[in-house]
């Protein structure tokens, strides 16, 4: 059976052990080789061995007597992450998010999906491209509109993302897929500044090259790939080394 597990964190902040919850949602790949949303979910509470901040509560409503009897993220990430059987990938929307606590030791170093940045590249067109956006401004078939609520829990969330994945794993391969995730985002449009709203394929040179320096890792690539493919840059833009901040 060819799986990508789909997971979705909570958390009590942004320390490297600060999860407060994880959801998970599978696709697998029938015998036909079409990609599908399994019945094969869940989440579990977790206990990050902190207060949970006023910050996250007020976007999940996790309470820290919640998760003051669960198991510390160390304890189920490895089960959660690497179920028998094994996974293809892993995959979250914004996956860097997710990669900062499920680190290659509970994950066996396995590839990721972005399908945030998988999303830029094949529905370019959308008017945007947050988890919820791309659920209401594509309205994937088969969601059911009540197991994908309510937001900003990880078993909803996690939900949503696979169908996106789902769709995408069936416009598109698992190689393609893994190697934009692994670039940073080619955005269609320039998301703030001067020039916001409008497609890099539509700027003068000049414009893109300010750009091209911007400190925005996913402005800047966008901006130097439209230049290369221009051929207005001897090279490809080069995407970091996977996960260089992340050991």
């Amino acid at each position: 059976m060819r799986r990508i597990r789909t997971i979705d964190l909570e958390t009590a902040g942004n320390g490297p052990h600060d999860v407060c919850e994880i959801g998970w949602q599978d696709v697998e790949q029938g015998g036909d080789g079409v990609w599908v949303v399994s019945e094969s979910r869940g989440s579990l509470l977790v206990n990050p061995g902190r207060p949970i901040s006023p910050e996250t509560m007020a976007v999940h409503h996790i309470l820290d007597e919640h998760v003051a009897a669960a198991p510390f993220w160390k304890t189920v990430a490895g089960s959660v992450l690497r179920p028998p059987g094994g996974v293809l990938a892993l995959a979250a929307h914004r996956a860097a998010f997710e990669q900062k606590f499920c680190r290659p030791r509970f994950t066996g170093a396995v590839d990721w999906i972005c399908t945030w940045k998988c999303a830029l590249r094949v529905w370019p067109h959308l008017p945007g491209f947050s988890n919820q956006r791309l659920r209401y401004g594509r309205m994937p078939r088969g969601l059911v509109h009540e197991l994908g609520l309510p937001a900003h829990r990880a078993l909803p969330d996690a939900y949503v993302t696979a169908h996106h994945l789902r769709d995408l794993l069936n416009a598109s391969s698992v190689e393609q897929l893994i190697a934009w995730s692994r670039e940073p985002g080619l955005l269609p449009r320039v998301p703030s500044g001067p020039d916001r709203g409008k497609a890099f394929c539509d700027l003068p040179n000049d414009r893109l090259l300010i750009l091209a320096r911007d400190r925005d890792l996913d402005v800047r690539f966008s901006a130097q790939t439209e230049l290369h493919r221009r051929g207005d840059q001897a090279e490809p833009p080069q995407a970091p080394p996977a996960q260089q901040t992340l050991l």
